[in-house]
């Protein structure tokens, strides 16, 4: 079940450590849990909090202590991107974590990188306000998606891919006879 994945856990974890709160205000159903699973979800994450708490205040020791290795490999993933210049759709909540280690090291960390979807994921939409801090794009969809395995993204790229479709093939008003217009 969730907590055995524990990818939302240590995504809502992640965020407490790198943006505040307590696992309540991070913990959601991921997969499908009830109230008093959520709540034990959250009980699991203040648990870890506690324990760690001298060591968040790095991003990095926060990602040793809180997150996975999958987690970490995201985070490189994305970092490697950056530097190669690959642009990158991020894809829910947990991947939106791993992105956040990044933000919190660097401000422009990010700055190749666009949200493909806001998950389903309660918490999900306050993440996502941290990554762009100034709202300058929100995700490509919102479809209440919580399924993971790069689905959002993959429905994003799409989306993305007709957009420069659309783009490279539209004539211009001159090329369509459009009376009157220059461009």
């Amino acid at each position: 079940g969730e907590m055995g994945i524990g990818n939302t856990t240590v995504a809502a974890a992640l965020s407490a450590a790198l943006f505040g709160g307590t696992g309540g205000d991070w913990a959601g159903p991921g997969t499908g849990l009830d109230p008093e699973g959520v709540n034990r979800k959250a009980e699991v994450i203040d648990r870890a909090l506690a324990l760690h708490g001298d060591r968040l205040g790095d991003p990095l020791e926060a990602l040793a202590c809180l997150g996975g290795r999958e987690i970490a490999a995201m985070a490189g993933a994305l970092l490697a991107c950056r530097h190669k210049h690959v642009p990158v759709i991020l894809d829910g909540y947990v991947n939106c974590a791993a992105a956040a280690v990044l933000k919190r090291l660097d401000a422009d960390a990010l700055d190749h990188c666009i949200a493909g979807h806001r998950s389903a994921e309660p918490a999900a939409g306050r993440l996502l306000g941290h990554l762009d801090a100034d709202r300058q794009h929100e995700p490509l969809l919102d479809l209440e998606m919580r399924l993971g395995e790069g689905s959002g993204a993959a429905t994003a790229a799409l989306l993305v891919k007709a957009a420069v479709a659309t783009h490279n093939g539209m004539a211009t008003f001159a090329e369509a006879g459009v009376a009157g217009k220059e461009s």
